[in-house]
């Protein structure tokens, strides 16, 4: 990694969602190469403000850019009635979600570039691939980091919803294919987190490159165990809701019966989007935000991801290795991970074997502990900021 006194060139950043607080799976990618990009460059930041948030440049570390702006976004209710009618309204139009809500502010992003010369310009999120425009007169190239295939995305979520989300899911998939037949192959290069994703969208863009989701390099966390499995991530985000759902109903009641004073911990932001799935059940613990999810997993004996749709890799994995936490993981939500069932966690995609798995390693502190250590050791050498940077820098794509 280049020092900071050896930087030189500038380069712009744009992304929707605020990069930190480095909390959450998208806020810590996208934190990720903005740290990567301030030790190269010196970085402008276009960054989005939401109107429920904090503003997104007052949480940027000191020094990390030396100019933002901050586009304002419309109010969006998060009432059940409000999303239904606003996605209604995407359906008819043919508009998939979030690729409208991003949209339409061309002429203030093409004003804060105009007269800047860019060595490179970042677009975080396929939502915002149409900002390739205003930029083009002031980058020499143009990257798009995509956290997610978001025509993969609504497809996977199509397959394991009931059938009226499944039917807007499919559409929104079709909506987000013919788009990314339109954007992807405009962009001088694109970053992916997978393999997976790289073979999805490789005939669109020859220049497709794996940048690995990653975490800070974090010191060894204290391990205390409790009877406590846990779940974390942003719980308004659907295939986390939809894995509490599964999990809730077809998995928990099987290891209730089994272990009476086990409890399970769901850990994230937005606990309100699962609150009504798991009121029912006072061993479940809904214990919302947490500024340091690693030391709340490292109280858990077990990490369970139950994930069944999504693109991408998910950094709940990630941070219960860096805990020292075995996972349970279905294999979509291990997907894209160099990670062997068995050597660095359990796959099991059936409630009842999903259940066998995390009562194997509740009974068996010496499986618990080597599928830790395991993990562990897999994410310090694959899965840090610095070894994922390593990549990108030996890969020339940035």
């Amino acid at each position: 990694m280049q020092s900071r006194s050896a930087v030189s060139g500038n380069a712009l950043f744009l992304s929707p969602e605020a990069p930190y607080p480095a909390v959450g799976g998208g806020a810590l990618r996208s934190a990720s190469l903005l740290e990567y990009l301030s030790h190269h460059y010196t970085v402008d930041a276009v960054l989005f403000a939401h109107s429920h948030s904090r503003a997104p440049a007052s949480a940027l570390p000191p020094g990390k850019v030396r100019r933002s702006i901050e586009i304002e976004l419309r109010d969006h209710s998060r009432a059940t009635a409000a999303r239904a009618l606003r996605n209604a309204k995407r359906l008819f139009l043919n508009r998939p979600p979030l690729f409208d809500r991003f949209s339409g502010r061309q002429q203030q992003v093409a004003a804060f570039a105009a007269g800047q010369t860019y060595a490179v310009a970042v677009v975080e999120h396929f939502w915002c691939a149409p900002y390739l425009e205003p930029l083009r007169s002031s980058a020499a190239k143009i990257i798009l980091d995509l956290h997610n295939i978001e025509s993969a995305w609504h497809a996977s979520l199509a397959a394991v919803s009931k059938p009226t989300d499944a039917l807007a899911h499919r559409r929104f998939s079709r909506a987000y294919q013919e788009l990314e037949k339109q954007w992807l192959p405009r962009f001088h290069s694109i970053l992916v987190a997978s393999e997976a994703d790289r073979q999805r969208i490789l005939p669109l863009n020859r220049q497709v490159f794996v940048y690995p989701n990653a975490i800070p390099t974090i010191r060894e966390a204290k391990r205390v165990e409790e009877d406590v499995i846990a779940f974390s991530g942003n719980l308004e985000f659907e295939p986390n809701r939809a894995a509490v759902a599964f999990f809730a109903a077809q998995v928990w009641p099987l290891l209730r019966s089994r272990f009476p004073a086990l409890r399970w911990r769901i850990i994230g932001k937005n606990p309100d989007a699962v609150a009504k799935l798991v009121a029912h059940d006072s061993s479940i613990q809904l214990i919302g935000p947490v500024d340091d999810a690693v030391s709340y997993l490292a109280r858990a004996k077990v990490a369970v991801v139950p994930i069944l749709a999504g693109s991408g890799t998910r950094i709940k994995i990630l941070e219960a290795w860096a805990a020292g936490t075995p996972v349970v993981s279905t294999t979509a939500g291990a997907e894209g991970l160099d990670a062997g069932d068995g050597r660095h966690l359990l796959l099991a995609d059936s409630p009842s074997a999903f259940a066998d798995g995390v009562t194997k390693l509740l009974r068996d502190p010496v499986l618990r502990a080597r599928l830790g250590q395991a993990g562990q050791a897999l994410c310090q050498e694959r899965y840090t900021w610095q070894a994922a940077w390593s990549q990108l820098h030996s890969s020339g794509s940035l």
